[in-house]
């Protein structure tokens, strides 16, 4: 899946765009990993699955990532 983030929001929060895209306001600032490990956090939330099955495929120093949901 997509996923555009946006590092130091004020809350955290989901927003589907579409079947395969998602925004996330990440409440964490984007240095040394902080924010792509808040990012796993707050999609494994959303997904209801557990923060093991999810992996950040690219995107790691960017805003546009991609993840993979292990099933």
């Amino acid at each position: 899946m997509k996923v555009h983030a946006v590092p130091k929001a004020r809350k955290a929060d989901v927003v589907k765009i579409d079947d395969e895209t998602f925004e996330v306001r990440v409440d964490e600032t984007a240095e040394r990993g902080r924010a792509n490990r808040r990012l796993l956090e707050i999609m494994s939330d959303y997904l209801d699955v557990p923060k093991s099955e999810l992996a950040l495929v690219s995107g790691a120093r960017a805003r546009n990532k991609v993840i993979m949901v292990a099933s």
